[in-house]
């Protein structure tokens, strides 16, 4: 039964890529997006995919963002697809996070790996452990 669940979730990843959405970003992130690019402070290996996701990112304003849209300010809960394990990412501004308090820049990788999607959205990022795989299991605002 296991082993059905895992194939089945693994079709499930292949249907979602190849139909990937939209993200949808506040139009102050979208040029703060566009500046760490210009200035060189995103991963190269991740640089390729945000460049692609900004041309077909949808621009708001703060007050239409949906609820249910990784931003700053929010609580974040996602499942890594391999190993399983839910982690939980409470994001603010880089001039505020504070490990003490349990935040995190909204501009680091995980940050700028989640920015613009919505909850079950599966987003593939290269982080220091290699490519991973992340579901968004919800989001909230802090």
């Amino acid at each position: 039964m296991e082993i059905i669940f895992k194939l089945n979730f693994i079709t499930f990843i292949m249907t979602t890529q190849e139909t990937k959405k939209q993200i949808i970003l506040t139009t102050g992130m979208f040029d703060i997006l566009k500046d760490q690019i210009r200035r060189k402070k995103i991963n190269p290996k991740n640089e390729g995919q945000i460049v692609s996701e900004l041309r077909t990112a949808k621009q708001v304003n703060r007050r239409d963002l949906p609820a249910n849209i990784v931003d700053v300010y929010k609580k974040v809960v996602v499942r890594e697809i391999n190993s399983g394990e839910a982690l939980t990412y409470l994001f603010v501004p880089a001039n505020v996070a504070r490990a003490k308090h349990g935040t995190i820049s909204i501009l680091s990788e995980v940050g700028l790996a989640l920015l613009g999607h919505e909850v079950d959205s599966i987003i593939e990022w290269h982080t220091e452990e290699g490519e991973k795989a992340f579901r968004i299991e919800e989001v909230s605002d802090l």
